[in-house]
């Protein structure tokens, strides 16, 4: 047997002993199914027996058979709200989010902001350092904090190839960036998906974050942990500090942009700002962010500068890990479970600060084995059933908290892209992981707190 397979069968033999373990009698069937399909999920997500995207579409599916199928329940459910969440306002929001990362990337604008930033920070490595975790976290804030750290990092392999993996700026470059990528995320709505959770669960409780108010929460937590990140990282690997070489960023230039690809350019800048401009003054026009997303959505593909091979190549598997978590919290709302539960927690008396602070925390260490997105979608509504009267604060705290786990190189599709290099060891994330990781969550919890 493979280790996937070997851990498939883990996964569902645990899920079915827990499940008989702790159902009660008065479970219904689908209460029954979905408390099932909560540790399955959870198995499946943290051994990686299948791709994450697929137990996304297994838990969709599994609800329709399950939930709407009188062969299977005796009270059957609609079925429809369980199916319908790839076509939610968050999937779309995302949705618009990647035309414009491939639009910037395709016509080259990403690496000529990259470009400019290194050559105004300088050639010496604190310098660099300080230019890359700021411009990757600025970038992040706009784009998929995944295309983020793939750009940087293909933008500076010459260097790191000329350093080699010996180097400790190296290793200084390669830790901060997946670092600033990932909290970067944090600073507005669209930086990341578990920031779109929490603003849809609280949208669906009648509570609308719009996107300047989501920057008030996010952006401060992002410019203060890159910066924790960044002097960590100084006292930690940069005990030189001369100047060196940066001869790669002579390659190319304006002068190899064409005609079309100029045209191209203007239409991505024109489309980005009426973009952003729409999404900061929502409260204004009132126009959702995901409405807003069909600008990049319908005039990119229509002006030519994205084509069949863009869309197909669009991160389609993250928007069905996406719909499937959300699908998977949204049942565990529907059935009365997270209701159920939360009555038990209640029990315990334990104050809402206590809470508050277990919840941060327990979004970072979920999210350092396993998706931030099926982290958020798990606690978020759990948070918001057992502190009723806290709903933006435990949803903000756990949609930000889950931003802050990156002590693996699974914690974070950055954090990968960053391993994938072959310059940095596994122990090389350990000990910035773990300060982010315990620093992270307390700074998110005094800040929501501090805001009200």
């Amino acid at each position: 047997m493979t280790k996937r397979t070997i851990a498939f069968v883990l996964s569902l033999g645990s899920a079915i002993g827990l499940t008989l373990f702790l159902k009660e009698p008065q479970f219904s069937d689908s209460q029954t199914y979905v408390l099932f399909l909560l540790f399955f999920s959870i198995g499946l997500w943290l051994t990686e027996a299948i791709p994450s995207f697929a137990v996304g579409l297994f838990i969709i599916a599994f609800l329709v058979f399950s939930l709407g199928n009188k062969w299977f329940n005796s009270e059957p459910q609609d079925i429809g709200k369980y199916a319908n969440t790839f076509s939610g306002s968050v999937i779309w929001l995302m949705m618009g989010g990647f035309f414009l990362a491939t639009a910037l990337t395709k016509t080259g604008l990403d690496a000529d902001l990259l470009k400019f930033t290194l050559r105004v920070s300088g050639a010496t490595p604190k310098r660099i350092l300080m230019g890359l975790m700021l411009t990757t976290m600025i970038a992040s804030m706009l784009m998929s904090n995944t295309a983020t750290t793939a750009m940087v990092i293909a933008a500076v392999t010459p260097l790191l190839t000329n350093l080699g993996k010996k180097s400790t700026i190296t290793k200084a470059l390669l830790l901060g960036v997946p670092l600033a990528a990932s909290v970067g995320g944090m600073g507005t709505i669209i930086g990341s998906p578990p920031n779109l959770i929490a603003a849809g669960a609280l949208e669906n409780a009648g509570i609308t974050i719009d996107f300047l108010h989501w920057m008030l929460y996010g952006l401060p937590l992002a410019i203060v942990i890159t910066a924790v990140g960044y002097v960590l990282l100084i006292k930690l690997y940069v005990k030189d500090n001369r100047p060196i070489s940066v001869e790669f960023l002579k390659k190319g230039g304006v002068e190899s942009i064409t005609g079309d690809l100029r045209s191209k350019r203007k239409i991505v800048m024109v489309v980005l700002v009426a973009t952003l401009v729409l999404w900061m003054t929502s409260s204004m026009h009132h126009l959702s962010v995901a409405a807003v997303a069909a600008i990049p959505i319908v005039f990119l593909p229509m002006t030519g500068v994205m084509g069949n091979s863009d869309v197909r190549g669009l991160p389609w598997d993250t928007l069905l890990l996406v719909a499937g978590g959300l699908s998977l919290g949204l049942s565990l709302q529907e059935t009365g479970l997270l209701s159920h539960y939360a009555g038990k927690i209640v029990t315990m008396q334990l104050s809402p600060l206590t809470l508050l602070c277990l919840f941060a925390f327990m979004s970072m260490l979920f999210s350092t084995v396993m998706s931030h997105t099926a982290t958020s979608a798990l606690l978020v509504p759990l948070g918001m059933a057992i502190l009723p009267e806290y709903k933006i604060q435990i949803s903000m705290i756990t949609g930000l908290a889950v931003s802050t786990a990156m002590l693996l190189p699974v914690s974070t599709p950055p954090n990968a892209i960053a391993y994938s290099t072959g310059f940095l060891d596994l122990k090389d994330f350990r000990v910035v992981g773990s300060i982010v990781g315990l620093l992270g969550p307390a700074l998110v919890v005094l800040w929501v707190l501090a805001l009200g």
